[in-house]
């Protein structure tokens, strides 16, 4: 623990010009006190420490003491703090290792590239979650992503509906998705995807050569191969055109064909206008008829609502019967 503060206290002084006791105090945690006894250690492992007295004293390295990672621009060092998702990280118990990572970073860097990571952060922020949902961190999620990182495999209990089961699993990769975590692990020789919020259990398994040892889990050999945006994609997909399964005819305005992505799955509206538009285009009064996919009817009442007098539901008929009545009683309140 105080070799790795010792090494972070060198890494904050080489990314900044000067820094006070009560800086250095902060950032690391710990009292002044122990601040000057680890300057003092410094100093005797040779490591050029200075201090400034007085008001605007502080600590600084002299020297040259700092190491540079030559050749890289100012678009590629803003590039590489972009790259981060502090929420993520921080829920996958990677903060801390991520914080040291980009110290490391600015103290090698030249200065006048050092306000990379600040122009960054007040530029560009990711937001994960969806709106109107308060994001829970799953309280396995640290232990999958451990296991994931090193590649050992795990023995886990997941929730499927109301029955709880056991799977052994190489964990591969770990998406975020509108504050929801999944895992992509292998099973079996198959490629699955499990929500991190239904395990009630995970364990890395023990090597079966070495019962007893300090080995932290037995590791399996990747699959090359393995692309895991790729694969996502491809569930994503695959998931979205699996429930959707009914069939909603509807007229549309043109306003409604152009608002009809953004009220249901965008995928199955924008194939269901092109094959319209494809197979006869709209009518004398400028208005589309599309057969649209969708999971249910009462999905398709919740989401085509949103159209209003955009679009006109023709089948099936007890859909067209709800969108009626909810019309009159609609218009009921504006008489």
């Amino acid at each position: 623990m105080r070799a790795a503060r010792l090494i972070k206290m060198v890494l904050l002084l080489q990314a900044r010009p000067s820094m006070t006791a009560a800086e250095l105090a902060r950032e690391l945690e710990v009292s002044e006190r122990t601040v000057a006894r680890d300057v003092l250690s410094l100093s005797e492992a040779g490591v050029p420490v200075y201090a400034d007295r007085g008001r605007a004293g502080g600590y600084r390295l002299i020297g040259g003491y700092r190491t540079r990672l030559t050749g890289l621009g100012r678009s590629e060092a803003e590039a590489l703090f972009l790259s981060g998702v502090p929420s993520a990280l921080r829920e996958m118990g990677l903060a801390d290792a991520a914080s040291a990572a980009r110290l490391k970073v600015s103290a090698a860097l030249l200065p006048e590239l050092r306000d990379a990571a600040t122009g960054v952060a007040q530029r560009f922020h990711l937001d994960a979650p969806a709106w109107y949902q308060e994001p829970e961190t799953p309280a396995l999620l640290p232990e999958i992503a451990d296991a994931v990182w090193d590649d050992r495999r795990i023995t886990a209990r997941y929730l499927r509906k109301d029955t709880e089961v056991e799977r052994e699993l190489e964990p591969y990769g770990l998406v975020l998705k509108a504050g929801v975590w999944y895992l992509a692990a292998r099973t079996q020789g198959d490629f699955r995807v499990y929500r991190v919020d239904r395990f009630t259990s995970v364990a890395v398994t023990e090597p079966d050569n070495a019962p007893g040892t300090a080995d932290t889990g037995e590791r399996f050999t990747r699959d090359a191969t393995f692309d895991l945006p790729a694969f996502w994609a491809e569930r994503a997909a695959q998931f979205a055109r699996s429930i959707l399964r009914e069939e909603v005819t509807l007229r549309l305005s043109a306003g409604g064909v152009r608002r009809l992505p953004y009220v249901t799955e965008r995928t199955a509206a924008r194939e269901a206008i092109a094959r319209a538009q494809s197979e006869g285009g709209p009518d004398e009064q400028g208005r589309l008829t599309v057969a649209l996919a969708v999971e249910s009817a009462d999905v398709a009442y919740a989401q085509l609502l949103a159209l209003g007098p955009e679009g006109e539901i023709l089948a099936p008929p007890e859909l067209r019967a709800r969108f009626a009545t909810a019309a009159h009683r609609t218009a009921a309140l504006y008489t």
